[in-house]
């Protein structure tokens, strides 16, 4: 399903034809998933592995005796990694949830004129702003 085949709300009519302004708002939107799965990724090898090593005793004994109570007790006793999987279990969620609303229904328009405007500002800027490259492709000639 391709979310962006609605008109924009907040472009002008000569961009809302434009093909090129709307393969940089998709350019733009899959780029701001991959930057949203970059700081998961990032949680997970930083807070969450620091996390479950702090867990290790606790997972060590669940792997010889597991029940939910063990469970319980051994993230009770220790908050501050169990306050670390909670953040890195929210981002995941949180984003898979927001990419699957968004393949499913589409970009709400909120979304969708955020990216539209963040692409005017991009295209205002030139190849002077840092997502040029990235939204563009290539630099203007």
């Amino acid at each position: 399903m391709n979310q962006f085949n609605e008109q924009p709300a907040s472009a002008t009519h000569a961009d809302a034809t434009d093909a090129s302004f709307q393969q940089a708002v998709e350019r733009l939107y899959r780029l701001t998933v991959y930057g949203r799965w970059l700081v998961v990724v990032g949680l997970w090898l930083t807070v969450g592995v620091l996390s479950l090593w702090g867990l290790r005793y606790p997972i060590s004994l669940l792997m010889d005796y597991f029940t939910w109570t063990a469970v319980r007790y051994g993230l009770a006793y220790h908050r501050l990694s169990a306050i670390g999987l909670g953040i890195c279990v929210g981002f995941t969620i949180a984003v898979l949830l927001w990419q699957s609303r968004n393949e499913l229904f589409g970009l709400s328009g909120r979304d969708r004129q955020r990216l539209e405007q963040q692409v005017l500002r991009i295209r205002a800027q030139g190849s002077s702003h840092p997502l040029w490259q990235w939204v563009y492709g290539s630099t203007p000639k």
